[in-house]
């Protein structure tokens, strides 16, 4: 029964990800003519310079290997996902294409539709599927560059689609327009997928060290490791306190430190996919 709600759970996170995305892109976008990148955007490029076939066939067309592509190199569960993702999306792209859209500058077109694209998006990403398409170019794209975030993967993918577009249709001002938008939504897929699974790392300097990191264990259940220091100025061998906390302990860290040394000296920092006992866990499919 937990293993049914888990993935019906799973299946709602892609649907409403999808949702808001269909919605961002029949709002803003598609309203004031700004191309959102990606296969649509490179099969409107064909479209128009061969005059062959419609934007909907050709996208299919491209649509299939990269789906069977994505399947053998990301996992049955991706590719699973990402069908839900692109049947969900076009579902809703057509609902609510019904909507009235409010009537907007192109600017504020593409920053609020590119905002709105990008939590559509990064909640997909998130469960570990996509919409389709470009983005399942940009998952791939992933696995061979580890090191990069998937949003700015995202960004020069479908940045490089807005370029053809604009010199196709020779619509420059819309191809800029539509380079903000696609900035925005990559900005905001980095803030989705990583920004809230940050977590914070304190150094703690204090002559009551070994307090310290036992009122971490007690209190906040988190480990804590000794760190080799020497004062520059005095010249005495101390411990440094080195612990990882989540972002809502971090409050509760700096008063029990306080508690037990005034004069500590505390430096905290962001950290982000914390792996190990407490936090996330390795997987070579995460983002």
């Amino acid at each position: 029964m937990k293993k049914g709600w888990k993935a019906a759970w799973w299946f709602l996170k892609i649907l409403f990800g999808s949702a808001v995305f269909a919605l961002a892109f029949d709002l803003f976008l598609e309203p004031n003519g700004l191309n959102a990148g990606g296969v649509s955007g490179l099969a409107m490029v064909f479209v128009k310079l061969a005059d062959i076939g419609t934007v909907g066939i050709v996208s299919a067309i491209i649509n299939l290997p990269l789906f069977a592509l994505g399947g053998i190199k990301v996992g049955r569960q991706f590719f699973v996902g990402s069908l839900v993702g692109m049947l969900g999306s076009s579902l809703f792209l057509d609902l609510f294409a019904a909507i009235p859209a409010p009537q907007t500058e192109p600017l504020l077109a593409a920053l609020y539709g590119g905002v709105l694209c990008g939590v559509g998006l990064g909640i997909v990403f998130v469960t570990g599927a996509s919409t389709g398409g470009s983005d399942i170019v940009v998952r791939l794209l992933k696995l061979r560059l580890q090191h990069v975030p998937i949003g700015t993967i995202n960004i020069c993918f479908d940045l490089a689609v807005a370029v053809l577009t604009g010199l196709a249709f020779w619509d420059i001002s819309r191809a800029l327009y539509s380079g903000v938008a696609i900035f925005v939504t990559g900005q905001v897929i980095d803030a989705v997928v990583y920004r809230f699974d940050y977590s914070k790392v304190a150094l703690i300097i204090s002559g009551e060290y070994e307090a310290v990191a036992a009122q971490i264990a007690k209190q906040l259940d988190r480990g804590a490791t000794f760190l080799h220091g020497q004062g520059s100025y005095s010249g005495k061998d101390t411990k440094v306190v080195l612990t990882a906390v989540k972002k809502q302990q971090i409050a509760e860290l700096k008063r029990l430190v306080v508690e037990i040394d005034p004069n500590a000296f505390i430096i905290v920092q962001e950290a982000h996919q914390v792996l190990g006992d407490g936090f996330s866990r390795y997987s070579k499919d995460a983002l």
